[in-house]
Formats: structure tokens, sequence, C-alpha cells
């Protein structure tokens, strides 16, 4: 077959691909033609998001009348990301996104926050100021995050400029990625080396309220079987708080080999350094919302709130193809990290009696952390009599030694944690030495009250299977279990107390996708994952959490997925989540209580090219839930958990060189506690964009937020820590190719 690609524009579950970014593209050779016209919704989504097919590789050329040249029948990754197996996106049951590198440039997006906000079924919580925290489907999460299928549990934010795309799954993943991922996993996937092609791609930005970033991505061939690239970032932060400030860095190294057509090794060293000023938002009133009017203060210490973190992570990952029906892949990773986060906040307010004044606590924390992590699996295509299989087996094994300690604020005046403080901006205090709200000099401590100093070493063994049946044309099943033994030890240095648990898990996966027709398929699918109890971050297994059993999840998902057409696709999944999960004490932001629920909604989205000229990414999720205790519900609703979110996001291709973009977020109000007392308002977000085109390599962008200058909460951490959203600002780049 020969078949032409009309367009430079091809479809993730309708993604862009810019011209400028797909030049020179060429995994391979081969000698098949795709195009927009005959090709299905599931081709395009491989194609652009450097999906290769099975015994083959793809080609993108520039042009106007760009050609994808492709080889074989089967859909297989050439790089590990979220699914694993050669799945087409339409027969994966459950839900999934996926934002391609070339989205986020386009869109101007500089953190998972941003990506989320685009996101349906998902919210960011504020993650003390220091670290990404997703809500997936009401279930907050700051360690189900991955880096190319590969456990990336630390808490700090991720960078994306190095990254190929970002998959968001939604529902338990526990049969492909072990522990948590109760309500959804985030995985990045990173740029991989190219061979055969030599490119330099780069980005300038400036925003209006100071912040500059720069970054490069350079590609160049060793010979004919290996290649070497570069990405690397640096940006100088600033935003619309006072104090805020901070720089980041990145640079990422790699290099792929190819050891003949079926064997290909991929290295990567990443090295990560990150100084930012820690904001936990502003206090909540007597009627729960947060006060307007402290819009402006900061309620930190501007020198002592701040978070310091040092990277370095080595990847390396091996695939085989044994032979046209069996291919394998091994993984290792090391990553060492060193963290650094202290802060002063808004512990306690009281707007009736005293709404001059608020109540400050604070900690210091560290930690150090190693993980060592080695995967490997086989995939494997093969019948029986006229039934297809494709069966993934693999294993895994994780060591991770972590070191982690606080210390608590300690004023002079009080002898303990907490401190009042008048409301002024800013705050009388600066490098922990101030005057109280009674008018008397105070100093803070960080080095007095030790509240938790703990050394963590974790083994986990895992091994896991799964199948994916084709029993006929319009009917396929998967099914699959994983087993985990989760070994901890935990050495509590101020008790001299040493504690450990193994705790032996099975958590199974079961799905059945009917196809009615080529480009529909209805789904059903059942799934669960697990959590120790020592938590997604080993806090401790002291007192009675040495006896408890780990806390089980299940999830329950229906959905269709229907390509309308090559390139616009729609996606509608109904779900039931129960989980028991750490959450923030309403009466002590520093402690964590264990909260069960049950959680259910449906989402819909829609995403893709309506015309030539129109890309549109829309979503929308309904949720609802409640809370349980051992009496049964309690009529309370789980916090962050907006009953209505919706986005929509329009593309217009105005001229061949000219672009604008126009958006919409819209967030529900939701509570910011468990005991429903303080809420967070709901709000809509305006967004836009505009792109031209200078030259074939060159492209001006402005990515304007919050166009109408609306005063908004967009989430936050505890009662009286609300985030306070950016006003109007813009993001001005400059983006091409050399």
């Amino acid at each position: 077959m020969r078949l032409v690609v009309s367009s430079s524009v091809l479809a993730v579950a309708a993604i862009l691909v810019t011209p400028v970014q797909a030049e020179g593209v060429e995994n391979g050779q081969g000698d098949a033609v795709v195009t927009a016209a005959t090709a299905t919704a599931a081709d395009n989504a491989a194609i652009a998001t450097n999906v290769a097919f099975d015994d083959a590789a793809v080609q993108l050329r520039r042009g106007d009348d760009a050609e994808i040249v492709v080889a074989g029948r089967v859909l297989y990754t050439d790089q590990v990301n979220a699914l694993r197996t050669p799945t087409p996106i339409i027969d994966v049951p459950q839900s999934l996104s996926i934002v391609t590198a070339d989205e986020i440039s386009q869109r101007g997006f500089t953190s998972i926050g941003q990506i989320i906000d685009y996101t349906p079924g998902v919210n960011t919580s504020q993650g003390e100021g220091h670290r990404d925290s997703i809500v997936f489907r009401g279930v907050r999460s700051t360690a189900d995050f991955f880096i190319d299928g590969v456990r990336d549990d630390v808490q700090y934010y991720r960078p994306l400029y190095n990254l190929e795309q970002v998959e968001i799954l939604r529902g338990p993943n526990a049969l492909l990625f072990g522990r948590g991922g109760t309500g959804g996993i985030l995985n990045r996937v990173t740029k991989k080396g190219v061979i055969g092609q030599t490119f330099t791609d780069g980005e300038l930005s400036i925003d209006t309220f100071g912040a500059v970033g720069a970054q490069i991505d350079t590609n160049f061939s060793i010979g004919d079987n290996a290649a070497f690239r570069l990405n690397a970032m640096y940006q100088y932060l600033n935003n619309h708080r006072d104090f805020y400030d901070g720089d980041r860095f990145g640079i990422n190294p790699t290099a792929r080999f190819q050891f003949g057509p079926a064997t290909t090794l991929d290295l990567s060293y990443e090295y990560i350094d990150h100084e930012r000023f820690i904001d936990r938002g502003i206090p909540t009133g007597t009627n729960g919302r947060p006060v307007e009017a402290f819009e402006d203060i900061v309620f930190a210490d501007p020198e002592l709130n701040t978070n310091e973190l040092q990277a370095h992570l080595l990847r390396a990952s091996l695939q085989h193809d044994f032979s046209e029906n069996l291919k394998g892949n091994f993984s290792a990773f090391y990553g060492n990290y060193d963290k650094l986060y202290q802060n002063f906040y808004a512990s306690g307010y009281d707007q009736a009696n005293t709404p001059n004044q608020v109540t400050l606590d604070g900690y210091v924390d560290t930690t150090q952390r190693e993980n060592l992590i080695l995967s490997g699996n086989l995939v494997g295509e093969f019948d029986t009599g006229r039934i297809h299989h494709t069966v993934i087996v693999g294993g895994e094994y994780i060591n991770t030694s972590s070191d982690q300690d606080r210390f608590n604020s300690f004023w002079s005046t009080t002898m303990d944690d907490n401190e009042v403080f008048a409301i002024a901006r800013p705050l009388n205090l600066r490098g922990g030495v101030g005057v109280n709200a009674a008018g008397q000099p105070t100093t803070n401590s960080f080095t007095t009250d030790l509240n938790d100093d703990t050394r963590v070493d974790i083994d986990v063994f895992s091994a896991y299977i799964q199948d994916e049946i084709a029993l006929a044309d319009w009917l396929n099943v998967v099914v699959g279990a994983r087993f985990d033994s989760f070994d901890i030890e935990v050495f509590n240095v101020p008790a001299n107390d040493r504690r450990s648990r193994r705790d032996q898990e099975i958590s199974p996966r079961l799905g059945v996708i009917l196809k009615p027709r080529e480009n529909i398929s209805i789904y059903a699918s059942y799934s669960e994952t697990f959590l120790p109890r020592s938590g997604e971050q080993f806090a401790n297994i002291n007192g009675d959490n040495n006896a408890l059993e780990p806390d089980t999840f299940t999830n329950l998902e229906a959905g269709i997925k229907w390509d309308i057409n090559p390139g616009l696709s729609f996606t509608a999944a109904i779900f039931e989540i129960e989980q028991s999960s750490p959450q923030v004490s309403d009466n002590d932001p520093a402690t964590l209580d264990v909260i069960d629920s049950q959680i259910q909604g449906f989402e819909l989205q829609l995403q893709g090219q309506v015309t030539d000229w129109w890309f549109v990414s829309a979503g929308y999720s309904y949720l609802d839930g409640e809370q349980f205790n051992r009496a049964g519900a309690t009529g309370l609703r789980p916090r962050e958990l907006p009953e209505h979110m919706f986005s929509i996001w329009n593309s217009f291709q105005v001229t061949s060189r000219f672009g604008l973009g126009v958006g919409m977020t819209y967030q529900d109000e939701s509570f910011v506690n468990n005991g429903n007392t303080a809420v967070l308002p709901s709000y809509t977000r305006f967004d836009a964009a505009a792109y031209y085109d200078v030259t074939d390599d060159i492209r001006v962008q402005v990515n304007v937020e919050n166009l109408f200058d609306e005063l908004y909460f967009p989430n936050s951490h505890s009662t009286h820590q609300v985030s306070v959203g950016a006003p109007l600002n813009a993001r001005f780049a400059v983006i091409g190719r050399f």
C-alpha cells in the first residue's frame, strides 16, 4: 500500500504537530505511507507521539505534502511509555490523556499544573508550594509520578523541557505500576536520540512578571548506528506574589545505539537544580472562604520560605526483538535526591475576634533519597486457533533508601511552634526574627524542636502478567494480575526504635472491549491497587500502624471511545472508586488523618482537528463522593472534589503562517478541608494565544493567561492555606529550529 499525508498537522488523540518540530524526524526506513485521509485515528496517534510501527519505523519530511513512511501492521512503541504493549489508544479499557511536546510548546505550558488545568477528571492541589500535587478523581497524590514508566516518587516540581509527551491515566494502575495510583498516575516520556538526523531546536521566553526561560534540544548522529541528544533549560522564576523568585536548571544528555536492526540501547543522565520561594497562600474567614482582602499579603518569611532540590537521575533502556512476535525490554534507573524545604504558613485565623492577627506555624524538612529500580518485560504475540493474544510478562525490583527529618519552628516568646503576628504587608518577620502581635521581639529556631527523624529502607519485588485477547474482530478481553512483596524497615532515631513489616498483595485487572465498528470501542474494566500503611512517602510504621494491613482500592469503569474521523476523537467514561488515604488533618495541617471515601463520576473528552484550520481539546468531568468512618457514611464530601470541571482550548489557523488560540477552564467550588467548613470558590478563567511563523524555522508566539483578570483561588493545602491565582499575564516566546 502507498498512501499520502496531505497535511503537516497530525493528531494524537488529536494533538498538534507543528511544521517546525516535524521537520526531519526519522526513526528508520519503511515502504508504506499512511495518510490522514485513510489512516485510523490510532495510526495518527501513534505517528504523532513518536510511536513506531512493528518491524518498521516512521519518516516525517517537511512540506505541504508531508509523507509518513511506515512499514508493518502492528503499532509498537519505540519508548517505554504508560501502555507498554502495542495497543492502540482506542483499545485501552480506561480513560487516558496524552499531551505531546508540540502542544506543551504551543500552549506555553511550563508546569505539570498547567497541563492538569486542561485535563478532565483531575485537578491540582497546592503541594505546600514546593511540589507537584494532583487530585486524580478526588484522590490527592504526591507520589504517583513516573518517568519513562519508572517510579519517580520524590516530592518536587517536575520540569517539562526534555519531554516527548505527558501521559495521564485515570483509575487504579497497580498491574503495570505497583502500589499507589489509586485515582491515576502521570507518566513523563523523555526525548531520545534520533539516528540519522542533525537538528537543534531552541526557545527563549519572558513573561510580564519578569520570569525568563531558555531551553535547547540538539541532536546529531554518530555514524550510522548511534545518536547523541542534549536537552537543557534554565528558568529565572517570578510571579505575582511578593518575594517570589527562584532558579531552575536542568541538563539531560542522552545517547541511542542500534546494535543491528533488532537491538536498541538508550542511555540518559539528568541533573536537576531547583530553588524557589515557598508561598502557601492566604487564610479563610468566618464564612469559610478565602479572605479576598488578603490577596496581596504573603504569610511567610521573605528569607526563610525556601525550597532547594538537587537530583541526579541515570536511566538505561535496552530493547531487543527476539523475533517478529517476541520483544523484550530491560530498564535500569538510579536516582539520587537531596531536598530541603523550610517555611512559615498561616495555621490559624479568627476573623470574628481578632481580624487583624494571624497565627504562624512552620518547619524545616530535609530528604535524602536514593532509588534503584530494575525492571524488565517480554511482549509476545501469538495465536491459539483463531484467538490472538498479546501477552506481557514482567518483573521489577525497587530498592529505596530514604532519610528524612523535620524540625518544627520554635519561638522564643511562646516556647512552641506557633506565634501570633499582626497582619500587614509585609508581615513583621524576616530571617526568623520579628515582632509579634503584642509588640514583643521574637526569634525562631529551626534546630530546637525535633519533630521527626527516620531512616527508611525498602525492598520491593514484583511480577506481573497480562493478556490482551482478541476473541473476535469485535471482542477483546484484557486479563492480568500483579504480585508485589513490599518490605520496609524504619529506624526512628529519637526513640531508638527499629520496626519492619512485609506486605504481599495481588492486584488484578479485567477489561472487556466491544468493537461494533473499527473506529468505536465500548469497554468495561475492574482494577485494584494498594497502599502500605507507611504511606506514599514512607513517613513511618510506628505505633499501631505496624500491625495494620495495607489499604486496598477498587475501581469500576465503563466507557466509549469513538474516532469520529482520522483526526478527531471522543471519549466518555463512568467510574466508581473506593479509597482510603492519608489526608491533611483539619486541626493540624502538619499531620495526616486516614480518610475513607467512595467517589463516583463521569468524564467526557473531545480532541482533534474539527476542520483543516480548527483544532479543539475539550473536557468535562462530574465528581461526587462521600466520606466514611467505622459507623458508615458521614454525609461529608471529600476535600478537593469539585462537582463540575470543564475546559476547552481552540486553535485556529487563520493563514498559513498566523494562528490564534482561545481557551477556558472552569472549576466548581470544593471543600478545602475534610470537615467541610472551608470552601474553595468556583472560578472561570479565560486564556488566549497568538502564533506567527516568521520563517519556516522561526516562530514567535504570545500566551495570555487569565485574559479578563479574574481573582480566583485555584487550589489549597489546608484551611488557612489557599493559593491566590495569577492576574492577567502574558508570556512571549521565540521558538526555532537551527
